[in-house]
């Protein structure tokens, strides 16, 4: 879970609050004072820490939130609203030229993960209508270029590149000439790091700065750093003059103390969070300050659930789907065909966390990612006749599909088991939908 540590800290606190008919001053002080620990062992700088529990303060002891009916939920309330202030406030957009290309410059220390966030990046706005161009500009690091191709072949990107012995600010000048000249509209330049900050760094950003004048230039660095990351923020935002900042790893880091502290550190907004090393769209998100509070806060964060159903969701299915659910005619086809389309959105782990109140209620629940490989496998170990008619899966067909899918029996019955119910499930929600909708059938799942 994304600042798992920190957030179960917070909403432990918190809950200890909101439990309480009324609310004193010094229930607050204390309240305050944990929440200032959990802050500093979250790594969050110290005086953004004292600045935050300051605010917080001041807005819960007035008379309107102590004298109120539910003063612990108000108090929520308030540190929700500083929490996603602190991040932020709102959501930062990159700043798109009128005249394409828009130019990106993705800078950042060795290992920070540059390389592939420009393909996450050139992925996502290619799915958005963009025709991007990658531009390898690290004549440095041992098959950087190299890296980039493979990175650009895997989400079918161009990649620019006049090879390692050319000057870096050539190659971005002339990767912004076959941007123009191919009619690519965004063009993501991959400088080279170090494996810390020095004047040679700085000075080949700059001179590639002054030469090719982006409209974004976005720190890449790793979440899991923690106050190291807002260091490095603060040093290249002060050396070169940033525009945003790109938190990598953020599903690794359980602490948040990077996410907390950089925009009042630097005063830049994070602006992109990467998640895992795929290339796919569930690897990368837009950052939204005030959806990232709530699932800190254990709130959840709907609103991103609802995105990415509906972009990894196929609306015409969905019609077969309720078409087939009316009908009674669910086979173990459709079965798979949901599964995998849960799967394009994600890891189940980072979908829960999404639900409001879910990651407490299935704490301590181990998400075995595993077990839908395990289904997927039986379904389509099973044949065309089989996924259509469950019911003539007999006792040697289970040990046949058990044995083609590499799991057991006492799996497939599980499966089968649980295939009926969903069925049965399935029929109860249509006819019950039937009956409000006098006969009309309209079910709200699956997408729609």
């Amino acid at each position: 879970m994304v600042f798992e540590g920190l957030a179960e800290k917070l909403q432990s606190t918190l809950q200890k609050l909101k439990g309480k008919g009324k609310v004193s001053e010094k229930d607050v002080t204390e309240a305050m004072r944990e929440v200032k620990m959990a802050l500093l062992e979250a790594d969050v700088n110290f005086k953004v820490v004292k600045d935050f529990i300051n605010k917080v303060k001041e807005r819960a002891v007035g008379a309107e939130v102590l004298e109120s009916l539910t003063p612990g939920q108000q108090i929520i309330k308030i540190v929700n609203e500083e929490l996603t202030a602190l991040m932020g406030t709102t959501q930062s957009k990159i700043n798109f030229s009128s005249k394409p290309p828009t130019i990106l410059m993705l800078v950042g220390l060795q290992g920070a993960g540059k390389t592939t966030m420009g393909g996450k990046l050139a992925n996502m706005f290619k799915k958005q209508g963009k025709r991007p161009l990658l531009v390898a500009c690290d004549i440095y690091r041992p098959a950087a270029i190299k890296q980039l191709q493979i990175v650009g072949g895997q989400v079918d990107v161009p990649v620019f590149t006049l090879g390692d012995k050319e000057n870096p600010v050539k190659i971005a000048n002339e990767g912004i000439k076959h941007a123009l000249d191919h009619g690519n509209d965004f063009v993501i330049i991959d400088t080279a790091g170090r494996l810390h900050i020095d004047d040679d760094l700085m000075g080949e950003l700059q001179n590639i700065k002054s030469n090719v004048k982006p409209h974004e230039i976005l720190l890449v660095v790793d979440a899991m750093t923690g106050q190291d990351a807002v260091n490095v923020a603060e040093h290249f935002n002060e050396k070169l003059g940033i525009d945003g900042v790109i938190l990598t790893k953020l599903d690794g880091d359980t602490r948040g103390g990077a996410a907390l502290s950089v925009r009042a550190v630097t005063g830049k907004p994070i602006k992109f969070v990467g998640l895992g090393e795929k290339l796919n769209e569930n690897s990368i998100e837009v950052f939204h300050p005030d959806r990232m509070a709530s699932r800190i806060l254990g709130m959840g964060d709907v609103l991103s659930l609802i995105e990415k159903a509906q972009a990894n969701f196929d609306a015409k299915k969905a019609m077969e789907l309720e078409k087939k659910i009316k009908s009674q005619s669910f086979t173990f086809d459709d079965f798979l065909d949901q599964l995998q389309q849960v799967k394009s959105m994600g890891s189940i782990s980072q979908l829960l966390e999404m639900i409001p109140g879910a990651g407490k209620q299935l704490k301590g629940m181990d998400v075995d990612e595993k077990e839908l490989v395990h289904i997927q496998a039986i379904i389509q170990s099973m044949t065309k006749e089989e996924r259509q008619n469950p019911s003539i899966i007999n006792g040697s067909r289970r040990k046949r599909i058990a044995a083609g899918s590499g799991t057991n029996v006492q799996q497939v019955n599980r499966l089968l088991k649980q295939f009926e119910q969903t069925r049965k499930m399935m029929k109860q929600f249509a006819d019950m939908d039937k009956m409000k909708k006098g006969g009309k059938f309209k079910l709200p799942f699956f997408g729609r």
